[in-house]
Parts: C-alpha cells; structure tokens; sequence
C-alpha cells in the first residue's frame, strides 16, 4: 500500500518485486497493490542512474504533500483494476479484462470443451495438475475469484463462466440443484447410503470440490451422523459412489 511518494523505478520495482514471489507450499499466488500516490506510474520507466554532481547544489526538489487522512480530505484517483504479471522479467499491470482473456485463453487451450474441462476437474490429480499449469504461466484462477468477488462459489464455476459461458451457481445453489436433479437416482439407493451422499454433498456447500475429496470426510459430524464410511459402502464401492457423486454434482 503506498501512501508515501517514490520517485525511483528501482526502488519501487524492488518494493513490488517482494510480493510477485509465489509460494505454492503456503499457498501465496498473489497480492494487491493499493496506491494513493500514483507510485504505479513508474511502471515501465527504465532505470536511470543520476550523473555525478557537478559540486554546486541545485534547487530542492519540489515538495510532495504528505497524504493526511484524519480530518482532512483526500483525493483518490480511480484509475482502474490491474492484475501485476511477469513478462520478460519485469513486473508489469495489466488490466483486469485482459488478465481474464488471457486467463481464458489458457485454460481453452488445456481444455478446448466444457464436457473435456468437467472430465478433468472430477479426476483429483488431473484437476490439481491443471490448476498448477494455470498458475506457471502465470494466471491463477483464484486471483480471479477475488477481483470477481465470487468466494460463494467453487473454482469450477469460477472457470466453467470463464472459458465456456456455463451461468455460474453458488456451491449452496449448486448442492441445492444436486438434491432435487438427482432425486430418482438417490432414491434408487440403499436409504443409508442416499443419506451418506446428502450428508457429503452439504460438505461441498461449505468447501466445494475441496469439501468433497477431504480425506477426513466420513470424519465430519454431518457424514457420521449419516452413517459414514459403512452406509456409503452399504450402495457399492466408496470410490465410484464419491466419483459419480461428483460427475452430478458438476452436471447439476
């Protein structure tokens, strides 16, 4: 956040340079850049070295007001929402929209149909490994649930809205549509095994995908009040109840 006046490329350069670094074991893909000074100007300004001074001292350089907020009013200029990439090296804003067609570009290009996209995002490793790619070429599809304002829903309606146009619903929506979409199928289960699969898919309302495919899931208190593990087991194999599960769940 700059709320103090930098006049040097490099110096501002070194101050965003600290948050451009990834850190995928704690999960740091991104951060915001608030400026209240026009610090953001520099961005693309080479780096210039002053000559030597010539031993007369020239005239100070002009004030810059110091940015006072208790009682006073303060101009802020809106100039827009950038995303700050890595290109050639350097750090450099662009816009939120082209961040998103840029994004959108990628992930058509990993997976060119919605049908193709729903495929992978149910395989754990296959969806884990797609979103890692994401991230490398340097677009992650959280910092786009962040500037869309959309933590009510999971990353796969996130990037389904993106690239494929696909209305995205909420996790609560989509849980909600599971219910009554897939009601003939839940029916034609055993009755602990239906009460598993509610129990499990309200785990999805509050973690998404990552909800569902917890380890510790038959461990929750909604999936052992249900029955857990043994009432899953009660209608098939775990494994291939989780996993159609979830083909619905993304089809709802």
């Amino acid at each position: 956040m700059f709320f103090k006046y930098v006049r040097s490329p490099i110096s501002f350069y070194q101050m965003i340079g600290r948050g451009t670094r990834i850190d995928l074991v704690t999960g740091k893909l991104m951060f915001r850049v608030y400026d209240y000074t026009g610090a953001t100007d520099l961005f693309g300004l080479g780096f210039v070295t002053p000559p030597p001074s010539s031993g007369g001292e020239g005239p100070p350089p002009p004030y810059a007001p110091t940015v006072i907020l208790d009682g006073f009013d303060v101009q802020v200029t809106e100039a827009g929402r950038f995303v700050v990439v890595q290109e050639d090296g350097q750090a450099r804003p662009i816009a939120v929209e082209e961040y998103k067609s840029r994004l959108a570009t990628r992930l058509i290009a990993e997976a060119p149909a919605l049908e193709e996209f729903r495929r992978r995002w149910t395989q754990p490793e296959e969806r884990r490994a797609l979103l890692d790619r994401l991230v490398h070429s340097g677009y992650a599809s959280s910092v786009l649930q962040m500037l869309e304002e959309m933590n009510d829903y999971d990353l796969y309606d996130v990037l389904a809205d993106l690239g494929f146009g696909l209305s995205p619903r909420t996790r609560s929506d989509r849980a909600l549509a599971f219910g009554y979409k897939h009601e003939d199928w839940l029916r034609g289960l055993p009755e602990p095994t239906a009460a598993a699969i509610r129990a499990i898919v309200s785990q999805f309302e509050k973690g998404g995908t990552d909800g569902l495919e917890n380890p510790k899931i038959f461990q929750t208190p909604e999936v052992k009040k249900a029955g857990g593990l043994a009432a899953l087991q009660a209608g098939g194999k775990p494994a291939e109840l989780l996993r159609e599960t979830k083909i619905r769940m993304f089809s709802a």
